[in-house]
């Protein structure tokens, strides 16, 4: 058979399965993310299917989903709106950071992993699923509780951060060191600050080079210009990723509204692409060893979000059932922490990490939002006014001494 043909069976066949993957999980109320990833697993070497035509192309449109996810990401704010988000939630941001990447790094160093691998599980574990996070809220109706902005602000405070982080872990899983680690890590803060800079002061005539109202103008534009800065980061070391969500952060007003609109369908495509990928390149038989202590280490580490949560919104006043669903919201991960652990496969840092990596992610990503519904049982909601009536000392009876 034709080199061509097969890859247009092999390419056809894995999207019409990926659609049914995505029907079913979307029918059972599951993120089809984990359902991408088992059909990565089935098709990739030592799987049940593997392909081999189309793995030039999936490798491809795996990178472009990785893309598209950062710029959808950065279209959701404006440069203004990140920076006071920033500042208002910035303890929050910090101690997120502390309960939940020191429990990766941590684990890393018990398996007995080098300083390398332990940052990158440092990354995995902090991170929450942002796209994962907001479907959540919306399938279960709570955009409009008081407890949202606090997950919201956290998430956004995460997204910035990897915009410093993985500049910083690609440099040190490129050998490059710790001093070429903090070189990376300068140029990333010089080049974020200046974007920034940029976006708040020529946002609108940045926006008004690109045409809102022509459609096929608007979605050539953004789209071009995404790729483009992502290539100009990925020569300076930034990250492709970083420089995406940096295009998404520039672009304001309707330019971004409408570009939302229009990215979405493809943003879908290629990020279903992207979650197969990372599953072609993990051979499931090396799943079963790690399965112990990727569950150990979700149990763990969604506990600490469920405490990072509880107390963002403790801080901010918000009563009790506020707090618990703030936290049960955020245990989710999913994108970033493939992009990290696909950054370490690629660099051969740790043959364990793939497989562990997505262990924990399907462990997470399908019990966080099953877990996150438990505030809205009527038992859950009886135990907890239970839990927080005082406990009232037992009247005793008068005797004849009384």
């Amino acid at each position: 058979m034709h080199g061509t043909t097969l890859l247009l069976i092999e390419v056809g066949a894995l999207l019409f399965a990926l659609g049914m993957l995505g029907r079913l999980g979307r029918s059972i109320g599951l993120s089809p993310i984990p359902l991408y990833l088992l059909a990565g697993l089935a098709f990739g070497h030592g799987g049940l299917v593997p392909l081999s035509a189309s793995e030039e192309f999936i490798e491809i449109g795996a990178s472009m989903g990785v893309i598209l996810l950062l710029v959808m990401l950065g279209l959701e704010y404006s440069a203004g709106e990140l920076i006071s988000n920033l500042r208002a939630a910035a303890p929050a941001g910090l101690m997120d950071a502390l309960f939940n990447a020191l429990p990766g790094a941590a684990f890393a160093f018990l398996l007995g992993w080098d300083w390398r691998a332990a940052l990158v599980l440092a990354g995995i574990t902090w991170v929450s699923s942002s796209g994962v996070i907001a479907k959540v809220l919306g399938d279960l109706g709570r955009l409009g509780n008081r407890e949202t902005p606090v997950i919201l602000s956290v998430l956004v405070i995460e997204d910035l951060a990897m915009a410093f982080y993985l500049p910083l872990v690609t440099a040190v899983l490129a050998g490059a060191g710790l001093i070429g680690g903090a070189k990376a890590l300068a140029v990333a803060v010089i080049t974020v600050l200046a974007v920034l800079v940029v976006a708040i002061r020529y946002g609108r005539q940045i926006s008004a080079l690109i045409s809102a109202r022509d459609a096929e103008a608007l979605l050539l534009g953004v789209f071009g210009l995404t790729l483009f800065v992502a290539g100009v980061a990925e020569e300076l070391n930034v990250s492709a990723a970083v420089g995406a969500f940096l295009v998404g952060i520039a672009i304001s007003g309707p330019v971004a509204h409408h570009a939302t609109e229009m990215l979405s369908p493809l943003r879908d495509l290629f990020a279903a692409v992207f979650f197969v990928f990372f599953g072609l390149s993990t051979n499931p038989a090396d799943m079963p060893p790690v399965l112990l202590p990727a569950l150990g280490l979700a149990v763990i580490t969604m506990l600490t979000k469920v405490l990072t949560g509880y107390l963002a919104a403790k801080r901010v006043g918000i009563a009790l059932p506020g707090r618990l669903r703030a936290g049960l919201a955020l245990m989710p991960r999913g994108e970033f922490s493939i992009v990290i652990a696909g950054l370490a496969v690629a660099s051969g840092v740790e043959p364990r990490l793939a497989p562990l990596a997505t262990a924990y992610v399907l462990i997470t990503v399908v019990s966080g939002p099953l877990l996150a519904r438990l505030p809205d049982y009527e038992w859950f909601k009886t135990f907890i006014r239970r839990w927080r009536q005082p406990s009232t000392p037992a009247v005793r009876p008068l005797t004849a001494e009384d």
